[in-house]
């Protein structure tokens, strides 16, 4: 829906500088008497139970990050990721694998709101200079629009420290309340360290569900809500995590209560208990002992360094969202429709070009793969030394400042041999000129609406 959808707020200089674009992004308007009714009128298209992705969403809503860059949140303690690397013991390690794993989801909006819904072929890339010295790198796209999959990476190569994963939510209204259930799965690697069957111990990650409360009746509230799930198969380990969701009459938001078992046995050895935006407790079983796991309350998270914006990409995350983000910063709602549309409808029209033409759509930094993941980074990182395989990972897509891009990243992915290791994803055509195109066909949906989708990692 183009311009008119909301009536225009103030209009404040929106910063540019290279300091704006890499604080954190705050969330600005709370949600007012004027969009709760617009989201009622939304509402009332719908039956419980509907998908929203049909639903195109006000832009009051909306958090100025893409989703391939609101993943980052979960990777904004590693200092708590190398603690969990040099554990001595697999149990050692294992207990904080999910003290890093819950750190991250304290970084959330204040208001109720949801980032932008990557275009298929969107990229994002940042990067981390470590306290130990060290960098660790970061590369995600958009690997498929119906439904939407995020597929993302991440290497720490001095600390051989890796995560893959590819994010697929999906969204249902619940009546009052609108849900995105966060489908996918994320695979933490220590790749120098052997499990009790002698392979790279590996850690399975599983999120919680987000829920918007109140979208109807009340103050809309936000929730993580049900069951979470690390695993390390190889070293017999298993940690069920609940996030507690309030109660219509009791309980109090924002609680979790898990348990560190054996997988095998299903021996307790640890409990976690408090509240995720708070301060939260391990007791260990055996001993009785209690002590403060994680308080997010003096939590310092370290954001990633992104490029300045004159070096990046068209379909890089915040050149391709800046006017949408600018209007947002500067509640002009009326602008931020009109660009948010335009970039949209720029999608459907591809997509109609794509089946006209038969042409399919392979993203240009992933490739499909037969495993859960369902994407994967499409170079193989095996440098025989972290500076190699750093270099691998920047041969990839540009991450430093400076860094141009080869000369292979604008040819089409389709036009590419697939016999290439660099195909189909190391070549796409001129982002200036278009989005790459899907397999699926219900990626070349003309429907492009938002999913009311807030994940933190």
């Amino acid at each position: 829906m183009p311009s008119g959808f909301l009536k225009s707020r103030s209009k404040s200089p929106v910063p540019s500088s290279p300091a704006a674009e890499n604080r954190e992004l705050e969330d600005i308007d709370e949600l007012d008497g004027e969009g709760q009714n617009i989201i009622l009128g939304i509402i009332n298209q719908l039956r419980m139970g509907s998908d929203l992705s049909r639903i195109t969403l006000p832009t009051f809503i909306l958090e100025r990050k893409s989703m391939l860059e609101r993943i980052t949140n979960q990777l904004q303690h590693p200092d708590l990721l190398l603690n969990a690397h040099n554990g001595e013991s697999p149990v050692d390690r294992f207990v904080e694998v999910v003290k890093w794993y819950l750190s991250g989801w304290h970084i959330t909006p204040k208001a109720v709101k949801k980032p932008l819904n990557p275009v298929l072929g969107e990229h994002f890339s940042c990067y981390w200079d470590l306290e130990d010295g060290t960098q660790a790198f970061y590369i995600a796209e958009q690997t498929s629009h119906h439904p939407p999959k995020s597929s993302y990476f991440y290497m720490n190569p001095e600390n051989h420290i890796r995560v893959d994963g590819t994010l697929v939510p999906k969204s249902r209204f619940l009546g009052n309340s609108a849900a995105s259930m966060m489908e996918g799965v994320g695979y933490l690697k220590f790749l120098d360290k052997v499990d009790k069957n002698g392979n790279v111990e590996t850690y399975e990650l599983t999120q919680p569900n987000m829920y918007a409360r109140g979208i109807l009746i009340g103050t809309l509230k936000y929730e993580m809500g049900d069951h979470s799930y690390i695993k390390c198969p190889g070293n017999d380990l298993v940690a069920d995590i609940e996030f507690k969701t309030k109660g219509f009459l009791s309980g109090t938001y924002n609680q979790i209560h898990g348990e560190i078992k054996e997988q095998s046995t299903g021996k307790v050895l640890y409990e976690v208990s408090g509240k995720w935006t708070d301060v939260m407790e391990i007791k260990d079983v055996k001993t009785g002992k209690k002590s403060v796991f994680f308080d997010a309350t003096d939590a310092k998270p370290m954001p990633p360094k992104v490029r300045p914006l004159e070096e990046q990409g068209e379909f890089e995350s915040r050149r391709l969202w800046k006017k949408v983000t600018d209007a947002l910063t500067s509640r002009d709602h009326t602008v931020a429709t009109d660009e948010k549309f335009a970039i949209e409808d720029r999608q459907r029209k591809e997509a109609r070009r794509r089946e006209e033409e038969g042409v399919e759509f392979h993203p240009k930094l992933f490739k499909r793969v037969d495993s859960p993941l369902e994407f994967e980074l499409y170079k193989t990182i095996d440098g025989a030394t972290p500076q190699e395989q750093i270099k691998q990972i920047c041969a990839i897509a540009p991450i430093l400042p400076g860094q141009p891009f080869h000369e292979q990243f604008h040819i089409p992915a389709h036009k590419k041999s697939h016999t290439d290791e660099q195909s189909p994803l190391n070549n796409t055509q001129d982002l200036a000129q278009s989005l790459p195109a899907e397999t699926s066909p219900k990626d070349d949906d003309d429907d492009d609406n938002d999913e009311f989708v807030d994940a933190s990692g």
